[in-house]
């Protein structure tokens, strides 16, 4: 490698750090941005699908994507199918933060790529090796002290489940969604905002957010920022960054989400389940890597996680 190609592959590589940990940061700020538009989960996830298809058809027809866009008619049903689940997967976190915390809600969250394995390995065979048993007992053992909120506390206990189903319907969109290949994610991505909106239409409430005020700053923000912005850096970052790289950058998003939630809701999760979140997190990272490939990856369609299945770029994310 000659000394200008290695200068250009590093340059590239700080570059795409920059992007993903921007990404990552925007990401942690998604809980703030829920609480304060003070709409319910299902009118949040309505309007930020309708204000983020607007956000990134724009930007697709600016970049030309929709011109050689390889849908095929399965390609575009199995985008669309797993824009159901995300879709969902979105109304239940976000009730999740509504029931306990966004920091407890972050932490339970973080079991979605386990679930990506057990099903893997239950619809298509996938092996599993005993170190995956083995983070998964981790990872479990984690849950079990993040979790440990009091029963006189319902709502922490809705939370968690909330937040256990999110992560069971992001699983499910993952593995969906990885049997789209060779079509760009951002496409992707659209087709699964798109479906959102007919899909919430018959459950938003939509006479409630006549007085929300300052709260549709914060929805445009969803579409806007959390739904747009924050998907191209992270699929621009993506080309740019190895998984593994990716896989330990993914880490920023809970760090900053439950710094933000103590800093402006002074939610902070007890000793014992502070001692939980790390065991999700590492046993999360030790199961990326161990599925990792040596290929760039493309990332999935929806809310970052340290969910990180490799496929060709620029090819639909593997789901997620």
């Amino acid at each position: 490698m000659t000394t200008d190609t290695a200068q250009t592959a590093a340059n590239a590589t700080r570059r795409g750090t920059v992007e993903l940990t921007l990404a990552m940061v925007l990401s942690g700020t998604l809980g703030i941005f829920v609480v304060e538009s003070g709409a319910s989960p299902f009118e949040v996830v309505f309007f930020r699908c309708l204000f983020g298809a607007f956000a990134l058809g724009a930007y697709c027809l600016a970049r030309g994507y929709f011109t050689d866009h390889a849908f095929t008619p399965r390609k575009l049903a199995l985008a669309a199918l797993g824009g159901v689940f995300i879709v969902f997967n979105w109304v239940f976190l976000f009730e999740a933060y509504e029931e306990s915390s966004i920091s407890l809600a972050t932490a339970v969250y973080h079991t979605q790529p386990f679930y990506v394995v057990l099903l893997g390995a239950l619809l298509f065979k996938e092996r599993l090796t005993a170190a995956t048993f083995g983070w998964l007992g981790v990872a479990f053992a984690g849950l079990l002290l993040v979790s440990g909120v009091s029963p006189s506390d319902p709502g922490s206990l809705t939370g968690l489940g909330f937040a256990l189903l999110a992560a069971l319907f992001y699983a499910v969109s993952t593995v969906i969604t990885k049997r789209v290949t060779g079509v760009r994610p951002h496409l992707v991505a659209l087709v699964q905002v798109l479906v959102g909106i007919p899909l919430l239409l018959p459950f938003a409430d939509l006479a409630a957010v006549n007085g929300l005020g300052a709260g549709w700053a914060w929805l445009v923000g969803l579409g806007v920022i959390h739904t747009c912005l924050m998907y191209v850096l992270m699929y621009s970052a993506y080309q740019k960054l190895t998984t593994s790289k990716i896989a330990v950058l993914a880490f920023v998003y809970p760090a900053v989400a439950m710094v933000a939630d103590g800093v402006v809701y002074g939610n902070r999760i007890g000793l014992v389940q502070a001692l939980g979140v790390p065991l999700i997190l590492v046993a999360s990272l030790r199961i990326n890597r161990t599925r990792q490939q040596p290929r760039t990856v493309a990332r999935s369609a929806t809310d970052p996680s340290p969910v990180t299945t490799p496929a060709p770029a620029p090819a639909a994310p593997s789901r997620r």
